[in-house]
């Protein structure tokens, strides 16, 4: 898959709740080794949602007991982490390095960054402003 069409998709899948499990179907239906499309799609999301499906029901009977435990208490706390590390490295290369590349690319990131963490406007709105900012300063270039 080229870049372009990884980022058509991690941008279109942050536009939608739950992010990863709609990123995950998208990259299915997208890859290049078979199957793709539809049966691509549908495997990654069964790859994505079993794990945490079958880790639920199998700690669901213990779960009371096993959420009072400091050992399971600090696994959690570095799992969230992990998950954050992760995110923000995904951020960073390959979003952050190829759409931020000069002032005025990193003013509307911090504006839409402002828009969504300190006004609380809807995504939505943020998505639709972002891209016709990002539009009007592309055709002005």
């Amino acid at each position: 898959m080229t870049p372009d069409t990884f980022l058509a998709g991690y941008g279109a899948a942050q536009a939608v709740p739950g992010p990863l499990f709609t990123f995950a179907a998208y990259l299915g239906a997208v890859m290049k080794p078979e199957p793709n499309g539809v049966l691509g799609a549908v495997i990654s999301l069964i790859a994505i949602f079993l794990p945490g499906v079958l880790l639920v029901y199998g700690t669901l009977p213990f779960w009371d007991t096993l959420r009072t435990r400091r050992l399971a208490q600090a696994a959690m706390r570095g799992t969230n982490a992990a998950v954050v590390g992760i995110l923000a490295a995904a951020l960073y290369d390959p979003v952050w390095t190829s759409a931020i590349l000069n002032p005025p690319d990193f003013a509307l990131a911090l504006t839409a960054f402002v828009l969504l963490t300190i006004w609380s406007t809807p995504p939505w709105i943020v998505v639709a402003i972002t891209v016709a900012a990002g539009a009007a300063m592309n055709a002005f270039t």
